[in-house]
């Protein structure tokens, strides 16, 4: 396996970020390519930091998960029940995990009317939402669209029903309960501070190279949405996200049957299936069994997190210059998974 993948990462000689593959949990591939910042050419780590965009959405179903257990929600209740005076009847918190709910897209909203000098939370977004009510997409159930905007409601779902604030209560629950000890919602000055912080670039055909994605702030949403809690904003290492998958078998975070509902595929209002559950992208893998995936993509940053639950191995694929041929590489490393199992 190792010969193989270096020759995949090898053919892209450009790409900047750490690949970790391992089976039952232990590593069996682990390697880190590119630069931290690309200007000053410090060399990533395998522990190096990254953003990892929508693979947040996971950490957010889970509180949601959490709460239902512990029987302060059900997943079939309205969302108007926690968030009054939203426009939008009918949405349920299952549509929101599912991203079934038709809602319109909340960044928009704020790209159009939102001051960008001013950093935007969850409460400005909802307050958006109220005042310039967006049309919906669809009925909800009637079809998947994948939303934002319904992460975003979960997470201030979970905290009107916990009383807690969600970046505590995921550092509690999450973080710091599985030892993630380089994981967190960090702000943007924090992140600024962490030396081991890789850096999102893009590429800039003008200048002909890789520059930082903080360079161009208005383009940036990752910045003037910088308070938003639910849809992303989780920091984390490879190592980290490997902790968490261990972490997702038995029943340490919530039991069984309610994990399973999560890898469940949602029942739209037709009768037919959307292979999304409760954050995750559902998958047959015709050699490895069933697989549980999720991508991220912020400016700079793409992430791949792929678990194949019945084989019980791990990719995890971490990009900070946003790499044209990623898919590639994904594609790669998936073909080498299937290849290499018994």
């Amino acid at each position: 396996m190792e010969n193989r993948l270096d020759a995949l990462f090898a053919s892209v000689p450009d790409f900047s970020g750490v690949l970790l593959v391992a089976e039952k949990g232990k590593p069996v591939y682990h390697k880190a390519f590119g630069f931290k910042n690309f200007e000053t050419k410090e060399p990533l780590t395998t522990s190096s930091i990254f953003e990892v965009a929508s693979v947040s959405k996971q950490f957010t179903a889970m509180t949601i998960m959490m709460l239902y257990e512990q029987g302060k929600l059900s997943f079939d209740d309205p969302v108007e029940k926690y968030i009054p005076g939203l426009p939008y009847p009918g949405v349920t918190i299952r549509h929101l995990l599912n991203h079934t709910s038709g809602l319109p897209d909340y960044q928009a909203v704020m790209d159009a009317h939102w001051d960008k000098t001013k950093v935007a939370g969850n409460a400005d977004n909802i307050a958006y939402l109220i005042q310039y009510q967006p049309p919906v997409l669809f009925e909800p159930g009637a079809r998947y669209q994948y939303s934002n905007t319904g992460y975003m409601l979960l997470a201030s779902i979970m905290e009107k029903v916990s009383g807690e604030d969600f970046i505590r209560f995921c550092r509690a629950r999450f973080f710091r309960f599985f030892n993630m000890t380089k994981t967190d919602i960090r702000t943007q000055e924090e992140k600024k501070n962490l030396k081991d912080m890789a850096l999102g670039h893009i590429y800039v055909k003008e200048k002909q190279r890789y520059m930082p994605a903080d360079s161009f702030p208005a383009f940036n949403y990752a910045i003037w949405l910088g308070n938003r809690k639910g849809p992303g904003r989780v920091s984390s290492t490879t190592e980290d996200l490997l902790k968490w998958d261990r972490a997702l078998y038995g029943n340490r975070l919530v039991e069984p049957e309610t994990l399973r509902q999560a890898f469940s595929p949602a029942i739209l209002n037709d009768g037919t299936l959307s292979q999304y559950g409760f954050g995750w992208v559902l998958e047959q893998n015709p050699r490895l069994g069933k697989v549980v995936r999720h991508s991220g993509d912020n400016p700079g940053y793409r992430t791949q997190y792929i678990r194949y639950i019945d084989a019980d191995k791990t990719v995890v694929l971490i990009c900070n210059n946003d790499h044209e041929k990623l898919s590639v590489i994904v594609k790669g490393v998936e073909d080498i998974m299937s290849r290499e199992h018994p």
